[in-house]
């Protein structure tokens, strides 16, 4: 079996992070964050992986090169123009058709059972099978109407916005419920390229699988649980950093050539290569670029930071985050 990690976004969220190389070759946990899906995969024995290019792709293929070192094979697909989720399959069917497939969002980190899932798929005979959990939080994610473990519909968000990960009490009148969200993981049928359009921008939601479900095809629910984290901001990329670090029992990551000298203090925190942070300084809940110094006396609390050299001349995107410079960094508070 193939899969495909989605990958094509711009990451206009994870601005300035993403000034100087594309969303899926950011660091996370160690390797670049399509690298780490693709490990998740590898647990479960996927070998050969499918992963769609827009933004920079340049930076995307130095990051990961062909696979080897996550324990898999890449097969890169670009994208001139941005197609969707539902063009961005239908770009790469010759890679994925003739057999199921799995299919996972690239910004995403999580321990959920891909083996249930495809169990799910298979006992249903289902065209589509999409991993959903519950949204306990209350997070802005669309719900998923469920009924006898098939999906009948789609809504919109549950009524207030936490900052954790996802439920809101249930809208059918026979009683209440959680409602469930989709994680960004779905076990396909080849026989879903039938409900793709060809060759143009499209949503799998709205574009394959409400039709689909019209036509009376089956896509099943499959709810799953586990940790999942969602890191499309430099807030949630953040907090995932270092409620995966707790895990491990560490309160810092620290890229290939970074220095944390004697006397700084850094705490809870994301440095990525080439980092230097002098001793007398102070870092607690920030990400640090590549190549950024903190110098003595120096405080970054709750920021991303990079260098000021990446930032001059360049505009920034109606939904990155706003900062100033200081020195030779550009630094950006991260809102809640």
């Amino acid at each position: 079996m193939r899969a495909m990690i989605l990958a094509a976004g711009y990451g206009t969220r994870l601005w300035p992070l993403t000034i100087d190389r594309a969303k899926p070759a950011i660091p996370f946990m160690g390797r670049p964050l399509v690298g780490y899906v693709a490990e998740y995969l590898a647990r479960y024995g996927f070998r050969d992986i499918v992963v769609n290019l827009h933004h920079r792709p340049e930076s995307v293929r130095a990051a990961l090169d062909d696979g080897t070192r996550f324990g898999v094979h890449f097969h890169y697909v670009e994208e001139p123009t941005i197609l969707g989720t539902g063009g961005a399959l239908d770009n790469a069917r010759a890679l994925l058709d003739g057999d199921t497939f799995v299919v996972v969002n690239g910004k995403i980190a999580t321990d959920i059972n891909l083996d249930a899932a495809l169990q799910t798929h298979r006992r249903r005979r289902a065209l589509a099978t999409l991993v959903l959990r519950a949204n306990v939080e209350r997070e802005r994610y669309s719900s998923v109407h469920v009924k006898d473990g098939l999906i009948t519909g789609f809504g919109g968000n549950p009524a207030s916005d936490n900052a954790g990960s996802a439920v809101s009490t249930a809208q059918t009148a026979e009683e209440e419920r959680p409602t469930l969200m989709f994680t960004g993981i779905q076990v396909l049928d080849p026989r879903i390229f039938e409900f793709i359009p060809r060759g143009v921008f499209s949503h799998t939601v709205t574009d394959v699988y409400v039709p689909a479900i019209a036509r009376g095809e089956t896509v099943a629910a499959h709810v799953a649980e586990g940790y999942w984290y969602e890191l499309s901001t430099v807030r949630r990329y953040l907090e995932t950093s270092v409620a995966l670090m707790k895990r491990e029992g560490r309160g810092v990551e620290a890229g290939e050539g970074s220095v944390v000298e004697d006397g700084a203090e850094v705490v809870e925190s994301v440095l990525w290569e080439n980092v230097r942070v002098d001793a007398g300084a102070r870092v607690r809940r920030a990400v640090l670029g590549a190549g950024v110094r903190v110098e003595a006396g120096e405080v970054f609390e709750d920021v991303a930071v990079v260098r000021a050299e990446l930032v001059r001349g360049v505009e920034r995107p109606p939904k990155g985050l706003r900062g100033e410079l200081r020195g030779s960094n550009f630094v950006a508070s991260i809102p809640e």
